[in-house]
């Protein structure tokens, strides 16, 4: 992907259709790192000089502290609205920057740092559409029968992105922007919308309301989650597509398991598993069996737990090509499934190696969560390992990940850690991480 001389005549394009010389783009930046209050940038000329290299023959990277700057300034409208969405002149510049070599795991970074922003200063859903879809969406929900394949398109996109930011910003942001997505698709939905579009629009609204009933579980509003992951299995039902159906149950069953407990999450996986049988979707299959491994397993069913292991390697294991979909389960989320098992059911060493060789694959921002909850149960198998102290110090990352995202299953994983350091609560270190559960999530 990388080509220096077309990131290098993006960012001149980006510049020039703001109205800007390089001189008003130094002033720009110099505004913007005033407005975040941010140490001041060098004299105009010197900034000036930096935005003609990133745009010259030979054209330099932007370091990072000119990409944030440079990722606020193209957030922002002519006009003062934030705009993140596809089309934007931020969505251009990180296309850019990726052009002139940026990772992607920095090009990531800047985009949850300025979502981050947006929601400080309440930005919503408008600020991940493109400003060309507003008014098809508000020509939308005021007639359905107009709304139009950019519309749905749209509100999927936004969707996708609150979904990707899980584990990079809070659970309670990530709220304040899909809320507005799950209303806007009901209230379609409700109305005389043109046939080619029910099918897609219900996809956005089983993947929108499943991410919003995980939100209002995480968020501690059962109830709501409950009424969320309901409306989303009829939405599911309606769809000719087995493993969307198996996803609403899973999802379902994870929350219920930490809020009803295991009969019911039982209940809730067994159906997901037996939908997705009759899906297209391998890992969905695995997913669905690893969770019912899971579930045999904190019942004390060693048999039943590791049968259901055995056939979410073999969905794992097999041909993926043309699999609907190809994200969010992998061999190292199925690796921590195997953890949980021996940990229940098994032996604590094999369970400790399971966790600790899951934790490694899980390094992505999205995964912060999931690796979370394996090192807190990594922590669990070294407790029941006699090693009480190292548990500790294994905790305190997992506390800063729950404190940083909101996440309800990675404080009640922690809970329960903690409970099983009880014999050593005269402990100087479970002093130290009782102080540090105290700060971080006031428990």
């Amino acid at each position: 992907m990388k080509d220096k001389a077309a990131g290098a005549a993006t960012l001149g394009r980006l510049r020039r259709q703001r109205g800007l010389s390089l001189s008003g783009l130094a002033r720009a930046l110099t505004a913007m790192a005033s407005d975040l209050h941010q140490p001041a940038l060098p004299a105009v000329a010197s900034v000036q000089r930096s935005v003609a290299r990133w745009e010259s023959a030979r054209p330099a990277l932007p370091d990072e502290r000119y990409q944030l700057l440079l990722a606020h300034v193209y957030a922002r409208t002519p006009g003062g609205e934030t705009a993140l969405g596809g089309g934007t002149d931020f969505a251009e510049l990180l296309h850019a920057l990726a052009l002139l070599g940026e990772s992607e795991r920095r090009i990531a970074e800047i985009r949850t740092l300025v979502l981050g922003s947006a929601t400080d200063h309440g930005g919503g859903i408008l600020a991940l559409l493109a400003p060309s879809v507003h008014v098809g969406l508000a020509s939308s929900l005021d007639d359905p029968a107009r709304a139009d394949g950019a519309t749905v398109a749209a509100l999927a996109s936004v969707v996708a992105d609150v979904n990707q930011e899980v584990g990079s910003l809070p659970m309670v942001r990530l709220q304040v922007l899909l809320a507005p997505v799950v209303e806007a698709v009901r209230r379609l939905l409700a109305g005389p919308l043109p046939e080619p579009l029910v099918a897609p629009l219900r996809e956005v609204a089983v993947a929108g309301m499943t991410l919003a009933g995980r939100l209002a579980f995480e968020t501690r509003d059962d109830s709501a989650s409950r009424a969320l992951y309901t409306e989303a299995t009829q939405e599911a039902s309606r769809l000719a597509q087995p493993w969307r159906q198996a996803n609403v149950h899973m999802s379902h069953a994870l929350v219920t398991l930490y809020s009803t407990g295991v009969a019911e999450a039982r209940r809730l996986v067994d159906q997901a598993v037996r939908t997705a049988r009759s899906g297209d979707s391998n890992f969905v299959r695995a997913r669905a069996h690893a969770l019912q491994a899971e579930l045999a397993a904190r019942g004390g069913h060693e048999r039943q737990a590791r049968a259901a292991l055995g056939l979410a390697w073999y969905d794992v294991e097999a041909d993926h090509g043309g699999d609907p979909a190809p994200t969010g389960f992998s061999a190292g989320h199925l690796r921590g499934f195997e953890g949980v098992c021996e940990l229940y059911v098994g032996d604590a060493e094999v369970a400790h190696a399971r966790f600790e060789r899951s934790a490694t694959t899980l390094s992505a921002p999205r995964e912060q969560v999931q690796r979370a909850i394996v090192t807190t149960d990594q922590a669990l198998a070294r407790i029941r390992l006699g090693d009480p102290r190292s548990a500790a110090d294994l905790l305190h990352p997992c506390v800063a990940a729950a404190s940083s995202t909101g996440g309800r299953v990675p404080a009640l994983r922690l809970r329960q850690a903690r409970s099983e350091l009880r014999p050593w609560r005269r402990e100087d270190w479970v002093a130290d991480l009782d102080d540090h559960l105290m700060d971080a999530l006031g428990t």
